[in-house]
This record gives C-alpha cells, structure tokens and sequence, in this order.
C-alpha cells in the first residue's frame, strides 16, 4: 500500500518581515491544533533556506485535505506568506524503500 505525506513549504512574502508576536501566536496555535487533531508529523522553520520561513508536514488523507490546511495557516492568510505544497511518498522498511 502506498503512503503519503504532504509538505508544505513556507515561502516569506513581501510583507514577512512586519511579522509581529500576535502573528506568530496565532501561527503557533494553528500548529498546536493541527498536532492535536493528529495532522502534522514535523513542522519547524528552516535555516540556510532564503526566503523560506519554515515547513509542516502533513500526515492527511488525501492531498486536497492538505491543500485546505495550507490554506488556513495564519501567515498565508494575512498575506505574511505563500507556500508551495509537494506529495511526499514514503520510503521506508515497510514498502522495501519502494524498491
């Protein structure tokens, strides 16, 4: 059976660095809602990046499920932040490491 993880790539727009505290608040009790419900596997920002703020893995059913995650993430929806989102299939011991 193939599995399926999504990650979405956090993008600093125009506007990122006029990121407040209040901002990143409500970034943060997204992500804690998001581990709450189960959603995510990993999120985290990213260093050594340029222009990326961070990335969130998500561990979803499907990839629309992901794409309205996304969608909802505070620093996209006030316009700090884009993101891209990529379908990650899993290797490991279970598939052979798809071989």
């Amino acid at each position: 059976m193939e599995k399926w993880l999504y990650v979405m790539t956090i993008k600093k727009g125009k506007t990122y660095n006029k990121v407040t505290k209040a901002v990143i608040t409500r970034h943060v009790e997204n992500l804690k809602h998001l581990d709450e419900a189960e959603k995510i596997l990993l999120c985290g920002p990213l260093k050594g990046c340029p222009g990326v703020a961070g990335m969130v893995i998500f561990k979803t059913t499907s990839y629309e499920e992901a794409e309205a995650l996304c969608r909802q993430e505070p620093l996209v929806t006030e316009g700090y932040a884009t993101y891209t989102l990529a379908s990650l299939q899993v290797a490991d011991k279970d598939n052979n490491y798809l071989l």
